[in-house]
Formats: C-alpha cells, sequence, structure tokens
C-alpha cells in the first residue's frame, strides 16, 4: 500500500512536539527506539491524530505500529484513504 503524503504530513506535525530536538523523522523512524516514546506519548500522540482526522483509533492496533510509516498505513485503513 503506498502512503498518502497528506496523512503523512499531518502525522508529522502531530509527532513534531514530542520529537527530540535535531531528531529527523520520516516514515522509517521507529516511534519508540528512534524516539524514545514512552506510552504516555503515544497514547497522547494517538488522541491528537483521533482528533485531528476525527477517527476512533482502535487501541488492539497500536502493537502493530513500529514506524511512522506504519501508523500513517493504520490511519489509511481506518479512513478508507488506503
Amino acid at each position: 500500500m503506498e502512503l498518502d503524503a497528506k496523512i503523512l504530513k499531518e502525522i508529522l506535525e502531530i509527532i513534531a512536539p514530542f520529537v527530540p530536538a535535531g531528531q529527523q523523522v520520516s516514515e522509517g523512524t521507529d516511534m519508540v527506539a528512534d524516539l524514545g516514546l514512552d506510552s504516555l506519548k503515544v497514547m497522547k500522540i494517538v488522541e491528537n491524530v483521533e482528533d485531528s482526522f476525527d477517527i476512533s483509533i482502535p487501541l488492539n492496533i497500536l502493537p502493530e505500529v513500529r514506524t511512522v510509516g506504519d501508523f500513517v498505513m493504520q490511519i489509511q485503513k481506518i479512513t478508507g484513504e488506503g
């Protein structure tokens, strides 16, 4: 599945406040290993994404989300844009 550039851009904007200074983020960035996100930060990001896209993200998909690209693909599935 091809990543939707618009969704990727929006996700990167939402993640930006949680990214360590100087850290580059792309679709291949691992959200835990590369960004050091803990569960509280991940839940805040999920909440912000839900608000931004007006969707509800099932918590059972989170174990499948390792990279920013994985997250974008899940959003695409939920929104029907993928």
